[in-house]
């Protein structure tokens, strides 16, 4: 974490420009800064910076170019790539969103240490005087953890490690922890979670967390916990499934966002339900053609093993939906029909209330957290047909797939309650600055956001 509270040292300036206001800037310079900046060939071009020196060879500025004044990264490059120390914005230049640039500017100070040191310590940024150091803090915290869970590999995070984390997080949180593991699956009616992990060495599971005032209204959080995906007998290429590890993205989110709720006071209670499994091959792996029960009494034949996100939610979902709750929110990393209709920045979100829908949408532009409005349309519905089961898991056509993906779960949340899906990627393919390659945390704030709006939150801190 680089944002720092407001003190009384002296905090290297941060002075963001863009052309034309460096233009302005220089004209009330002294003539020493005016050529040092003319030598350093500084343009205030997005992403660049320039240090400037004092009298004694220190530090005194950082002249920083930005694009857009509301660009959440508009400083996101600068925490590993200024000198160690504390900065802070200054009222010179170019007026940032303050708030918006310190949550971007966290953001970029992440690195991944589970494995390896980190490469340097990261710059500090004081806290924005006036602003929300809290929820600052929180919001990057939470990336923080969602990035943490993706990047890490299978063997140190399958499902009974899973299951360890959420334990500690609900002790740490004062949150009620209920897991349904191996057998007790099916003694418990969730015959379809079981059936997609029952080849894994490491037994399947259904991870329940309960808190909250039971006077507020009941939220349920679902995320697919998928924590290595092979395809089961119908075999990913290697190339498919070099990054699999990721394939838990959605409960990552669930836990983030839960964190989020929880730490911020939103008046909400909270039932986080995470299928966990292992998508294995073994002798007693499910296979293509097999029927399979589910918790809601639909019977699932299954077209293709490797549309295993589904099944696994299908049971959480309904039994998500049983606890009557006034909204389900879905996080997976569904499909790669996704990222080929939307690539890897937009999530598609679907409902079956539009008015929410539209809503969530909203939320995510306001906070630079982009989601895309997809149509739960139900005359594909019968691309998921069979001719021995109430639905197929798949089928043959590979048209609209994340739409029929969202029909399917679909099936398994009740008219009667509102419920939103986003089918995130939960991975950066690239670096840019903020956005390290690997886990990432897309659609979480604007998830969080949409929460805060709908429930006037009276938040803490």
């Amino acid at each position: 974490m680089t944002l720092t509270p407001t003190t009384q040292t002296s905090p290297t300036p941060l002075i963001a420009l863009d052309p034309a206001t460096l233009s302005s800037y220089l004209n009330s310079a002294d003539a020493g800064v005016r050529n040092w900046v003319q030598a350093s060939a500084f343009s205030a071009a997005a992403g660049s910076y320039c240090l400037l020196p004092d009298a004694r060879g220190g530090l005194a500025a950082v002249l920083v170019g930005v694009g857009q004044s509301d660009d959440l990264y508009a400083l996101a490059a600068l925490p590993l790539a200024l000198p160690e120390g504390e900065y802070a914005l200054s009222r010179l230049g170019l007026a940032l969103d303050p708030a918006c640039a310190a949550l971007g500017f966290a953001l970029g100070s992440y690195q991944f240490t589970r494995y390896r040191a980190a490469k340097r310590l990261a710059a500090r940024l004081q806290s924005p005087a006036g602003g929300d150091a809290a929820r600052l803090a929180a919001l990057a915290e939470a990336t923080a953890l969602t990035r943490d869970l993706v990047n890490t590999p299978t063997e140190d995070l399958g499902p009974e490690q899973f299951s360890v984390l959420v334990e500690a997080f609900a002790g740490r949180h004062g949150a009620v922890f209920k897991p349904t593991v191996g057998e007790d699956l099916l003694d418990a009616n969730f015959p379809a979670i079981h059936a997609v992990g029952r080849a894994s060495h490491r037994a399947p599971r259904l991870l329940e967390l309960s808190w909250g005032d039971p006077k507020h209204p009941l939220l349920a959080l679902v995320g697919k916990g998928v924590c290595f995906d092979t395809g089961g007998l119908d075999l990913k290429p290697s190339d498919g499934m070099r990054h699999m590890k990721k394939d838990m993205g959605g409960a990552a989110h669930a836990l983030a966002l839960a964190q989020l709720i929880i730490q911020r006071g939103l008046p909400l209670r909270l039932l986080v339900l995470l299928p966990v499994v292992e998508n294995a091959i073994a002798a007693n792996a499910y296979r293509p053609g097999e029927v399979i029960h589910t918790r809601s009494g639909l019977t699932v034949e299954i077209d293709n093993t490797d549309a295993e996100g589904r099944v696994v939610l299908g049971d959480a979902l309904f039994y998500a939906s049983e606890h009557a709750p006034d909204l389900v929110i879905d996080f997976a990393t569904l499909t790669g029909a996704a990222r080929v209709a939307l690539g890897a920045d937009l999530v598609p979100i679907f409902s079956n209330r539009d008015d929410l829908r539209e809503l969530a949408v909203a939320a995510g532009t306001r906070v630079q957290d982009p989601l895309w409005p997809m149509p739960l349309w139900q005359p594909y519905r019968r691309m998921l047909n069979s001719k021995v089961a109430d639905l197929a898991n798949s089928g043959a056509s590979r048209q609209a797939g994340c739409i029929t993906a969202a029909l399917y779960l679909q099936a398994f949340v009740p008219e009667r309650i509102p419920w939103l899906h986003l089918d995130t990627y939960a991975w950066n393919d690239g670096d840019r600055p903020g956005r390290p390659q690997g886990g990432e945390a897309l659609g979480l704030r604007a998830m969080f956001e949409f929460l805060e709006q709908r429930y006037r939150c009276c938040t803490v801190g």
